[in-house]
């Protein structure tokens, strides 16, 4: 099923069909033909991608979760409205939506494929930019505050990289939950942003050493939550920071993603913490694959339902004005290679948001 507009046949597409360290050199702006959805898919006629650093992996080839094959469009989180509908879902045509394209691919592009267990609607109240910076910052920051660590007013966070997406929602998220904030940032301006924002400490992590601040600052206690992106180069002075009964949040990996799969957490390391050791993964299944998924590989995967309650939990905030998009950068289509790079150099603060005509 398509909306009243008659689809084009092809597309513009950033592609890679090499792998290759810099952004500007491995995507090609390519013109391929429009895909069709299939059962229980929606085709998204993008207005807005969102750029995320897992993005920069399928443009270099590095450490990812799946490995796609080549030819490959990047692009992981798109927002925009729906123009056509697979079989299931034909209710969602014209619906604006933020979504995750198929296997976390294809975003990069005029139109996109989307499950609709990963699609949002996102009310026409809210407006560009706003509405496509909302997706994965806020769901990760809920999922993780909320769902694993279930923090509570009076208690203390400590939010790793807190000057960008997650980092930046999570700090908002923690306040408006009535929680002391610890954040860490890598220049002075990153800082004074993540006190702009709500942060009651904020940390040069490149000046100053994090672990000492936040055990001064809790009389040698700790705090009640680590939010953790950063990983292997933040891990161990995180625990020594950690309170007893507190909570770990493994978020990311963005110091050294090959990490993610390597065996170095000791054991005896989590029982002498005292704390409880929380994994957050951003993905949402529908809940009569997710046994046939745990069944296969043995994760959980989060209900399509929690992601409709987190969104509109995200909303009733936004419109409430209790928590607002953190937007660095807003590019045209043809800029996105550069803008991803400066992503990748850690140049941008907040969301960095890629626009279609």
């Amino acid at each position: 099923m398509t909306d009243q507009d008659t689809l084009p046949e092809a597309m513009r597409a950033w592609r890679v069909h090499e792998w290759g360290p810099e952004p500007n050199e491995a995507l090609q702006l390519d013109t391929i033909p429009l895909p069709s959805p299939e059962v229980g898919e929606l085709l998204v006629r993008v207005q807005a991608i969102a750029l995320n650093l897992n993005d920069i992996e399928r443009i270099n080839g590095k450490n990812m979760m799946v490995r796609p094959e080549l030819p490959v469009t990047p692009g992981m989180e798109v927002m925009g409205i729906v123009a056509a509908c697979g079989s299931g879902v034909e209710d969602w045509l014209g619906r604006r939506v933020v979504a995750m394209p198929k296997q976390a691919t294809g975003g990069f592009a005029e139109y996109a494929l989307c499950p609709v267990v990963s699609a949002f609607n996102m009310p026409e109240e809210i407006p560009l930019p706003d509405a496509a910076a909302l997706y994965f910052p806020y769901h990760l920051a809920w999922l993780g505050l909320i769902d694993r660590a279930q923090l509570s007013a009076g208690e203390s966070v400590l939010i790793h990289a807190a000057a960008g997406g997650s980092g930046s929602a999570a700090i908002q998220l923690a306040k408006h939950l009535g929680a002391k904030v610890f954040a860490t940032a890598g220049t002075d301006e990153k800082v004074e942003f993540c006190r702009a924002l709500g942060a009651d400490v904020a940390i040069n992590y490149n000046t100053e050493d994090f672990q000492s601040v936040v055990l001064e600052a809790t009389n040698t206690v700790g705090v009640d939550v680590v939010f953790d992106n950063v990983g292997e180069a933040v891990m161990e002075s995180s625990m020594n920071c950690i309170a007893y009964n507190g909570r770990y949040l493994m978020m990311g990996f963005a110091s050294d993603k090959r990490f993610a799969d390597e065996k170095f957490i000791v054991p005896r390391r989590i029982s002498a913490g005292n704390f409880k050791l929380c994994g957050v993964l951003l993905a949402y299944a529908d809940e009569n694959v997710a046994p046939m998924m745990k069944q296969a590989m043995g994760w959980n995967f989060c209900s399509d339902a929690l992601g409709e309650k987190i969104m509109a939990g995200v909303v009733d905030l936004v419109r409430e004005k209790k928590v607002k998009p953190v937007i660095g950068e807003v590019v045209d289509f043809a800029d996105l290679p550069s803008a991803i790079t400066r992503m990748r150099d850690r140049q941008t603060t907040g969301r960095t948001l890629v626009t279609i005509d």
